[in-house]
């Protein structure tokens, strides 16, 4: 088993899968660790959907047929948009990200086949559908941040990739018919999950991190 600070660091978006099942033991470790994820009061408000096999092909299918209908977005937390410098790492993301998949800028095509692939879900045998309760506010979603993190991270540690996708809150309602999810739950994010497919272009993609002055301020 790799360090902590190993996994942490090894941790990045997948964006091509094999096929190959995770095994449910292996799956259930993962989620019992992510169980240890810190939250206000303990209340452990997360709420998580996990689709394996048939159950997650009826997810992908049910995204891309909105997806491909044009199906008006149901939104239920708008994606926030980034302004400034926040804007400038956000174009630097895609091109990078783009480049390796071959899309070029002027490819209005390329890129709707690559914003395609997050109602495919990126060919993920699994998908982890993340969800609160909608009276809850920000502070209980930063602690379901915390459990993302950690589910995440157990399952770098064990060879399994992922990738968290903000994207398919737009069609909650292809969500929520797939996978039973009551109007009382927000969606906030699925997770991708399984092994990586490592010929595939776009998992070449590595993105930069700031030096530490940029995100901490230290005072004395």
């Amino acid at each position: 088993m790799p360090s902590l600070d190993e996994v942490v660091a090894a941790r990045r978006s997948v964006r091509a899968f094999l096929p190959t099942p995770v095994p449910q033991g292996t799956l259930e470790e993962c989620l019992r660790l992510a169980q240890h994820a810190p939250s206000n009061c303990n209340v452990q408000p997360w709420r998580v959907f996990v689709a394996s096999g048939e159950a997650c092909a009826r997810v992908r299918a049910a995204l891309l047929s909105a997806f491909e209908a044009g199906a008006t977005p149901r939104d239920e937390d708008v994606i926030d948009t980034f302004p400034g410098e926040y804007r400038t790492k956000q174009v630097a993301c895609a091109v990078e990200m783009y480049g390796k998949m071959g899309v070029a800028k002027g490819d209005p095509d390329g890129r709707l086949r690559a914003h395609r692939r997050n109602f495919e879900l990126f060919d993920a045998p699994h998908v982890a559908v993340v969800c609160m309760e909608r009276h809850f506010g920000v502070g209980v979603a930063l602690d379901v941040g915390t459990w993302l993190q950690t589910f995440m991270l157990a399952l770098t540690s064990r060879g399994i990739g992922s990738c968290a996708q903000a994207s398919v809150r737009l069609y909650s309602d292809a969500l929520r018919a797939s996978l039973g999810i009551p109007e009382s739950l927000r969606v906030l994010c699925a997770v991708s999950f399984g092994h990586e497919r490592p010929e595939a272009p776009v998992n070449a993609t590595r993105q930069p991190r700031d030096p530490l002055e940029g995100n901490v301020v230290f005072r004395t």
